[in-house]
């Protein structure tokens, strides 16, 4: 069986969502830890769990966040 990839998991732990939305891992966890009404979270046990499809309309939907949640070192690479 193979492992499906990032983009094809519906159910993303933290550093995976971290990953295939090339975020900064520090805001990224103080979003989830301090935010208690996230519905993009699911709780599996003590485990957070993202739903990609929840946390896509929630970026759509919030902007703002987006663009503070993106990982700053991927920018300082993009410029000359």
């Amino acid at each position: 069986m193979k492992k499906p990839t990032l983009a094809e998991k519906d159910f993303l732990n933290p550093e995976e969502a971290i990953e295939l939305f090339n975020l900064s891992r520090r805001k990224f966890y103080r979003l989830i830890k301090e935010e208690k009404q996230l519905g993009f979270i699911a709780l599996y046990g003590s485990r957070r769990l993202i739903i990609r499809g929840e946390f896509e309309k929630y970026l759509e939907a919030n902007s703002e966040i987006k663009e503070e949640l993106k990982n700053a070192s991927r920018k300082n690479k993009d410029t000359p």
